[in-house]
């Protein structure tokens, strides 16, 4: 079986150009579609589904509250779909509010069709979605909007890392990949997997997405870089 991919978006055009660049891919299968958040949740009640691709800003039920319902308390299968937010740099502020309702990633709407397809295999293999360039320049857009060490303390689970871990969910948070991290820290990159795999646990997030959320809320990344 291929990937099954619903597509989520109120702009038929739209809808129509991704199904056409899924639909050349041997593992991949457009199996839905739905032109806004509630009319998604109701086509997922009858329809198997891997991957979402979820627009943000849609009429009736936005892809953030779409989002919340399909990866939370509302969904009904535990095997249910990886959400997948395509966004626009106006919209910087909703893919972060997806992202902490349980997307697993998120690309620009003009993503290249091969980054496209990368992100949608990484995301059905149970990998996040936070390394392209275009992740780095969209945190660094809505980070002026969170809250600074000076303005909210520090969450107490941070407290838990050793000095390298902490080193390594700064570099996590900034969008680099295992590899990237090795090579920045002069560690092997299996060393780096088992410290972002501690780095997870210790933190209970479920994957690099969630690592990258924690990391801005709590004031250790900042725009600029900005670190601890």
């Amino acid at each position: 079986m291929g990937i099954r991919v619903m597509l989520v978006d109120d702009q038929v055009l739209l809808r129509t150009g991704f199904r056409m660049v899924l639909a050349a891919q041997p593992d991949m299968e457009v199996v839905a579609e739905a032109s806004d958040g509630a009319e998604a949740l109701e086509v997922l009640r009858a329809t198997r589904v891997d991957v979402v691709l979820m627009d943000v800003r849609m009429p009736r039920m936005d892809g953030v509250e779409a989002t919340r319902r399909i990866c939370g308390g509302d969904r009904e299968r535990e095997d249910g779909p990886r959400v997948l937010i395509l966004t626009t740099f106006d919209l910087d502020e909703y893919a972060f509010a997806a992202l902490k309702a349980g997307a697993a990633g998120f690309m620009l709407k003009d993503v290249p069709p091969d980054e496209l397809l990368a992100a949608i295999r990484a995301v059905h293999s149970g990998d996040a979605v936070v390394a392209p360039s275009t992740t780095r320049r969209l945190l660094d857009r809505f980070t002026p909007m969170l809250p600074t060490p000076e303005s909210e303390p520090r969450h107490k689970e941070l407290e838990k890392l050793t000095d390298r871990e902490r080193e390594v969910l700064l570099l996590v948070a900034q969008g680099l990949s295992n590899g990237e991290i090795a090579a920045k820290l002069v560690l092997s990159e299996a060393t780096v997997k088992t410290h972002v795999g501690r780095i997870l646990t210790k933190l209970g997030l479920r994957d690099r997405v969630q690592a990258v959320v924690l990391a801005y809320e709590s004031g250790l990344v900042r725009a600029g870089g900005g670190g601890l």
